[in-house]
């Protein structure tokens, strides 16, 4: 009975377990079920993450792992010409500008200490821009160099949060030579004024950039295979210049005793080749060091500017030979027509006279150059009218000048700043017959000596007009100086015989002038003409004596012209035209040295 009873109790629990065994596959079938939908989804993500989403993030990656860098390209060299020979005029370096980030500073008082006991600065100041927590970049010093960093980074651990920037700097192995021809480089490496500021694009270059892959604190990973290049930069051309540095530290050093001896303080003198438009000097003064125009005082912008380019003028009586050139090539005076000197002319409601009146008479063309006669010009004005002053004289004079001579346009030289003067037409209101009679002898219009001696250069050669220029050509990468050939812009200035006419006009005036004659070596084909010009009063707007410009324009050469040489001083305060008295004596020092420099036999 009892094992019936139990195999009955037995059966009776197998039967009731039926149900929950049944119960348990189920539940671990669904887990089973479960764990593979979730583990299939889980590779599907994965596989669409690392699989078909693979460049999308792979981009997001590298977007955080990789930096572009500037690759800047080098500023070109610039060169002189050294006779046959070419020397550097500007070259490059690098200059290191010290900052810190506050922020990162560790200790405020050992930064401020190291600092200013190596650099010699103001502890105080120091410390003050190492406290400026509300930013993380303040400048400490500029232009240190490389040894100055060295001393300063033997004491690392407490220059923490202490950085140095190369920056690149020029170098004027000829010092302050040309300075105002040369320009400056800024801070921001923009060229500034000069050849660096017109040819700033040319000279700087392109600047490439680097892609790469950096570790978390920036620095690039050399070894990673996704490094490239992405633009490779292009260096700035580096130039031959047509200044020679004899020539130009000549013209400084004749143009600074000109000054002292005429109680100057300003002036300029530019030398050009007539036959070609190369431009062998540019001076003035007063000049500056381009290695340090920040610490130029005063008037900074008067001293960077190259004023032969850059500050027209009424040039006075030197534009009496292109008055003159203009009558002899239209074929209406020579150089031995004559005319009645009366000493004044009158021409409209102005009374024009001369300064010589003790010449009255009867007097040729080449006198009214030798005695610098504003009624012989406005004779030969009056003669290009058919004998009067009207609308014919007035187009054919603004004809030459304005388009034979190049008066009231840039030349083109490679110069920031060049001015292009002023000069009335004809047709206007203020260019009527008053107007032009005062521009024959050089007033009433304003002309630069870049202008104006590169006319008279057209002149001299034989008619053809070159583009005055600084740069002769291109320095290779392997040393050899590439000049181009010049090439004149107009070749129909004026006749051969005009300009050998005008040469032996000028030549004539120079050696018969007393005044002139005696800073100039005799014997050599030299010519040249005096110009003494008036100022307008800033307070009356009137012209006034009290305060003259001295001008000379000349030549020399064998038998051809070699140079022509223009000189200008502003402010002379010693007795005489201050073109006689204060710009000759500058024109016969570089005239008489060009004549040993060049081996120019005498005639």
């Amino acid at each position: 009975m009892d094992r019936y009873t139990k195999t009955r109790a037995q059966r009776q629990r197998t039967q009731n377990s039926a149900p929950r065994q049944a119960h348990t596959v189920s539940r671990t079938r669904l887990l089973r079920y479960a764990v593979f939908a979730i583990g299939f989804v889980l590779a599907s993500r994965l596989f669409y993450l690392q699989v078909i989403q693979h460049n999308y993030y792979d981009k997001l990656a590298l977007a955080e792992q990789q930096k572009k860098f500037e690759l800047p390209a080098e500023r070109g060299k610039l060169y002189f010409r050294d006779g046959d020979e070419v020397v550097p005029a500007v070259l490059n370096t690098d200059v290191y500008t010290l900052f810190v980030d506050p922020g990162e500073v560790v200790d405020e008082d050992a930064v401020a200490e190291t600092i200013s006991g190596t650099l010699g600065l103001s502890r105080s100041e120091v410390l003050k821009k190492v406290r400026q927590k509300d930013t993380s970049y303040v400048v400490i010093a500029k232009r240190l160099s490389r040894d100055t960093i060295d001393r300063l980074f033997k004491k690392k651990s407490k220059l923490i949060g202490v950085n140095v920037s190369a920056v690149p700097q020029r170098v004027y192995p000829e010092g302050g030579l040309a300075a105002q021809a040369l320009g400056f480089v800024n801070d921001e490496g923009d060229g500034q004024y000069g050849l660096e500021g017109a040819l700033n694009k040319r000279l700087g270059g392109i600047s490439g950039s680097l892609s790469t892959t950096t570790d978390v604190n920036g620095v690039p990973l050399s070894v990673d295979d996704r490094n490239n290049v992405e633009i490779t930069p292009k260096d700035g051309d580096n130039l031959v210049l047509t200044i020679d540095r004899n020539i130009q530290a000549k013209a400084e050093e004749a143009l600074a005793v000109g000054l002292e001896r005429s109680k100057a303080t300003k002036g300029s003198v530019v030398v050009i080749d007539p036959n070609t438009g190369a431009i062998r000097a540019m001076a003035n003064a007063p000049t500056y060091d381009p290695a340090k125009y920040f610490e130029v005082e005063g008037d900074a912008y008067q001293k960077f500017q190259n004023r032969v380019v850059s500050s027209p003028y009424e040039a006075g009586s030197v534009i009496k030979t292109l008055t003159m050139a203009t009558g002899i090539d239209k074929g209406v005076v020579n150089k031995d027509s004559q005319f009645r000197n009366t000493g004044s002319v009158q021409v409209a409601d102005a009374k024009i006279t001369n300064v010589e009146q003790d010449v009255n008479g009867t007097r040729t063309m080449t006198d009214v150059l030798k005695y610098s006669l504003n009624t012989g010009v406005v004779y030969v004005l009056s003669q290009l009218g058919g004998g009067s002053i009207n609308q014919q004289a007035r187009t054919t004079l603004y004809d030459y000048f304005s388009n034979h001579y190049g008066f009231g346009s840039v030349t083109g030289v490679e110069q920031a700043g060049e001015a292009e003067g002023s000069i009335f037409g004809p047709d206007t209101v203020q260019g009527n017959n008053v107007r032009y009679s005062n521009m024959a002898f050089g007033h009433g219009m304003n002309v630069t000596m870049i202008q104006v001696a590169s006319a008279f250069s057209s002149v001299v050669n034989g008619g053809s007009y070159y583009q005055p220029h600084l740069v002769e050509g291109r320095m290779t990468e392997s040393g050899v100086a590439l000049s181009q050939p010049p090439k004149p812009v107009r070749t129909d200035v004026v006749d051969q015989s005009t300009a050998d006419q005008l040469k032996e006009m000028t030549r004539t005036a120079l050696a018969e002038s007393s005044a002139v004659s005696r800073y100039v070596r005799p014997g050599y084909n030299v010519g040249g003409k005096t110009g003494t010009s008036q100022t307008i009063d800033a307070a009356t707007g009137t012209y006034t004596d009290d305060r003259t410009i001295g001008s000379y324009l000349g030549f020399g050469g064998d038998s051809k012209p070699r140079y022509v040489i223009m000189v200008r001083v502003d402010d002379s305060t010693i007795g005489g035209y201050a073109g006689s008295a204060a710009a000759a004596p500058i024109f016969g020092d570089i005239s008489n040295w060009l004549i040993d420099y060049y081996n120019i036999k005498p005639l």
